[in-house]
């Protein structure tokens, strides 16, 4: 057989096991590894390496773009300096994304434009990069999928997927009210990962105020209970960055 001829044969049976790093490097690899005098078993084991890198990088870039993140914001675009001084403080702590492996929450609360959702998307694209499973959410958004899912008796299918995130970021909690059903709703959805799971809130509501979006003080206490028991409260109250731009521009 010629070594066009192999060279085709390789390429089909790679496209038929899909391996498309093997079936794109093998020629160039086994080339080098001729100049190098390497041994068909290190010759396989650099293509195999090769091969296992790209399906990693593949993975993960497959979990970013199902996360669901409304836009991609980092954690080396922060300017440190200017988080308010409670979460600059922790920052280093969270980055090391240990609250994920023990299951434990965020919330980072505080008034508009100091970068509650920036650092929890900085966050949630760390853990996608390390291999977690994660969901970005807003609160309206998952309450509607909530309610869909259970008006279409889809709602346990729903459950098991949002209990199998390994992060879960819920973001505009508090941007609007909700009705004692939807409040009810909400409660045992969140509830499911309580203890088991990492759920990141970002909230412009203080916990003494939660009763004003769910209306039941008691549905709020076992709210806030549940979800800031072993938790991080971040204290994200401070001057606005959007402000702070604006201001810096009119001065230009």
């Amino acid at each position: 057989m010629s070594t066009r001829e192999l060279k085709q044969q390789i390429e089909q049976l790679s496209k038929e096991l899909r391996l498309p790093t093997f079936r794109r490097e093998f020629f160039t690899v086994a080339t080098e590894a001729a100049k190098e005098k390497l041994s068909y078993e290190d010759y396989l084991l650099r293509l195999m390496e090769q091969e296992y890198a790209a399906r990693i990088e593949n993975r993960r870039k497959a979990q970013l773009r199902q996360a669901g993140f409304v836009q991609y914001k980092y954690l080396h675009d922060l300017n440190r300096e200017d988080l308010p001084e409670d979460a600059a403080s922790k920052l280093g702590v969270l980055e090391r994304l240990d609250f994920i492996n023990s299951g434990q929450n965020i919330i980072l609360s505080g008034n508009p434009g100091t970068g509650k959702t920036h650092l929890a998307t900085a966050l949630g694209i760390l853990a996608c990069q390390q291999g977690y499973k994660v969901l970005f959410t807003t609160v309206p958004r998952l309450l509607t999928q909530i309610r869909e899912s259970r008006s279409q008796k889809l709602l346990r299918t729903l459950e098991n997927r949002f209990e199998k995130f390994d992060l879960v970021i819920c973001d505009e909690f508090g941007y609007i009210s909700f009705d004692k059903e939807g409040a009810e709703l909400l409660f045992s959805h969140l509830s499911l990962r309580c203890g088991r799971k990492s759920t990141i809130i970002t909230t412009n509501l203080s916990f003494d105020r939660w009763k004003e979006i769910f209306g039941d003080p008691v549905l709020t206490a076992a709210m806030v209970d549940r979800l800031t028991h072993r938790a991080y409260i971040v204290n994200m109250n401070g001057q606005s960055f959007r402000v702070k731009e604006t201001r810096q521009m009119m001065e230009k």
